[in-house]
């Protein structure tokens, strides 16, 4: 019984932040056999294959830029906040990852439940909190912007989809804030009986549930909003006979509301084999310093030697 709780008070201490150095390798061409840069809506600016030698820097699947557009905060789908900043070179390309650190997150107890209790899939910032979506024990939490090491989970938004509606590997891996207070959570998986993906409007005017047509097999894995209100939304497809693929839809914001069954157009498709992609699980947009938006993707290797963690950069086109 001591040994219990001497485990228990151990999890509930507050675990710093470990500081853990990436190396980056630059990826100079998106698709290394045809001369161009534009894909779709999309044009490509740079990238980079990222690695460490710290354990726990793997598994991105969300992430999150800070107004500066430099610093970001994503999680891993082991249940860890991941903190850091791009640097860029000379000519304004992605060259690197500074002040990188890894911290445990906590559950509204205070402790880390493991992968199975913290499997961290989505992730939105509104104000000063953090909105974190779960899957598995279906949830989101709220956090402070700040303070990993100290922050407890407090109850986030109702996300409104019946919890029995939700797959256990397929829910809550989309969630999307824009600046009038709108949050949106889409399922990855969990579809209605016209094959059509559950999702919601959970904080802001409009609440309710509304749907995301599924097309060709692709399962959501992030979305973000655009100043002018519209949904990007990051599709990603697996198979042993074909492969990795990934594309972009865009959604008209004035289409998200309850009740509706949203669909868009491809703004960008691309494949493994022919595109430099990987698990691509986690994007945002950023105003960058040509004054374009910029969309940053980043993939999930699984913690597996096969598959590596990527960060692409594209420009949106006009």
């Amino acid at each position: 019984m001591r040994a219990a709780f001497a485990c228990l008070a151990l999890a509930l201490v507050a675990t710093p932040a470990v500081a853990v150095s990436v190396d980056a390798v630059p990826i100079e061409t998106f698709a290394p056999e045809k001369e161009t840069d534009r894909f779709g809506r999309l044009e490509f600016i740079g990238g980079l294959t990222l690695t460490s030698p710290d354990p726990d820097f793997q598994s991105l699947s969300a992430i999150r830029f800070l107004p500066d557009g430099k610093r970001f905060i994503a999680v891993a789908d082991t249940g860890e906040w991941i903190d850091g900043r791009v640097t860029r070179d000379a000519s304004g390309r992605l060259s690197g990852l500074e002040d990188v650190t890894v911290t445990p997150m906590k559950n509204a107890k205070g402790a880390h439940a493991g992968k199975s209790g913290m499997d961290a899939e989505s992730l939105a910032i509104a104000g000063n909190r953090i909105y974190v979506g779960f899957e598995g024990r279906h949830r989101i939490d709220s956090y402070p912007l700040a303070g990993h090491a100290q922050a407890n989970a407090a109850p986030g938004p109702d996300f409104l989809i019946p919890p029995y509606e939700l797959r256990r590997n397929g829910s809550f891996e989309a969630l999307a804030a824009d600046d009038a207070g709108r949050m949106v959570v889409i399922a990855e998986k969990s579809i209605d009986t016209h094959g059509n993906l559950f999702a919601a409007v959970i904080r802001g005017p409009q609440k309710g549930i509304f749907k995301v047509v599924k097309r060709e097999g692709y399962d959501v894995t992030d979305a973000a909003f655009l100043p002018d209100g519209d949904l990007l939304v990051l599709e990603r497809r697996f198979s042993l006979l074909a492969g990795v693929a990934m594309r972009i839809r865009r959604f008209a914001g004035e289409a998200i509301r309850p009740g509706a069954t949203v669909d868009g157009p491809v703004i960008m498709q691309a494949y493994g084999g022919t595109h430099r992609i990987d698990n691509m699980e986690g994007m945002d947009i950023i105003r960058a310093d040509d004054g374009a938006h910029h969309l940053i993707i980043v993939s999930d290797d699984n913690n597996s030697p096969l598959q590596n963690t990527l960060m692409l950069e594209f420009r949106l086109a006009n």
